[in-house]
């Protein structure tokens, strides 16, 4: 079994995966630094698990969109219809995860207290 050290938001981790995989598994941790700094450019101080909760939004957000554009693809190649190009990307996005991660963190708090 493999093991990969990574350091995500400044915190170490050991990250355990299949032999051969070291690779894959530090191009996954990449992606997941990437979204840590877009969000720490966004401003605003963040727990750490507060930072990983924007971070996996942001990966939902893209998978969803991917999901989306895998789901028009297919019925537009099943029905042999010409596909048009894909929207532009939505410049309010952040403002957007921000609200969202607002209401996240107050549920969040509400369920933390006594």
């Amino acid at each position: 079994m493999g093991q990969v050290n990574v350091r995500v938001n400044g915190y170490n981790h050991t990250i355990g995966c299949k032999d051969g995989e070291e690779d894959h598994v530090r191009d996954l941790i990449a992606q997941i630094e990437d979204k840590v700094r877009h969000i720490r450019a966004m401003g605003g101080q963040f727990s750490e698990s507060r930072m990983l909760l924007h971070v996996a939004l942001l990966f939902a957000d893209e998978a969803s969109d991917l999901r989306i554009e895998l789901a028009r693809l297919r019925a537009g190649g099943a029905a042999g219809a010409a596909i048009p190009p894909p929207a532009e990307p939505d410049p309010r996005l952040a403002e957007r995860l921000a609200r969202i991660a607002s209401r996240i963190e107050g549920i969040a708090q509400n369920l933390e207290r006594p």
